[in-house]
């Protein structure tokens, strides 16, 4: 568009483009791991990134976070937050773009993942061993890794990455995985029981040399403050 200086003259601005990117967490065989695709095309080719694209002029920033994380992965009714904006100027080499990153914890067992022409392949990969990746989004993973460390111990954040039902035992595992630390059994369990976020459920976990583990569930499957550790 032009936007006039002065009376007598007028400047074309070119403004950067607006993109969202799309952070998911879940944990699979004892490990975090992140959502990536690998791309097909362009400058990138052969690199993983983050689910993402152009807002659509027509859409909200939420509204294309979730679009794009369904048409692009496959996943649908998963909770999201804005998690920061990434404005580097050098961020992608084909123009100034400026991304809007959201991220989320999901059970990745309740999803099916897809893939489209745009991108090679899909896959669930363990923070610990990040493939080649394309624009800024190992700093993204990063940034978005330190808030999920420090949110999840004020928060009930970790429903996310669980089941509708679970043991206490499953439940402390996620917080060592997401923390890097063990935590002390007793005092995670009095302290989780005493805040009443979760509940018992009907029904025990069977299997292996270990006798029957009470189910639990979370008394609330959305976002409430706790103050866990």
């Amino acid at each position: 568009m032009k936007i006039k200086n002065n009376p007598d003259s007028a400047q074309l601005i070119i403004g950067p483009a607006l993109a969202v990117d799309t952070l998911i967490f879940t944990i699979r065989e004892g490990k975090l791991n992140v959502l990536l695709i690998k791309i097909g095309s362009g400058p990138y080719q052969g690199k993983w990134a983050l689910p993402g694209g152009i807002v659509p002029i027509n859409e909200t920033l939420d509204e294309a976070a979730r679009n794009i994380l369904e048409k692009k992965a496959g996943l649908k009714g998963v909770y999201m937050e804005q998690l920061y904006t990434f404005s580097g100027v050098a961020r992608d080499v084909r123009g100034r773009m400026v991304s809007v990153a959201y991220f989320a914890l999901v059970d990745s067992d309740q999803f099916a993942l897809k893939t489209m022409d745009y991108y090679t392949d899909i896959q669930w990969r363990a923070l610990d061993h990040l493939p080649r990746m394309a624009f800024d989004h190992k700093e993204i993973i990063q940034y978005g890794f330190a808030r999920l460390q420090a949110k999840i111990e004020y928060t009930n954040i970790a429903y996310g990455l669980l089941p509708a039902e679970f043991t206490l035992s499953e439940l402390q595992a996620v917080y060592e995985i997401i923390l890097e630390r063990a935590l002390d059994k007793r005092n995670f369990r009095k302290k989780i029981l005493a805040l009443g976020i979760v509940q018992t459920a009907k029904g025990l976990r069977r299997g292996g040399v270990s006798r029957p583990a009470q189910l639990y569930r979370f008394t609330q499957r959305s976002l409430m403050l706790a103050q866990i550790l």
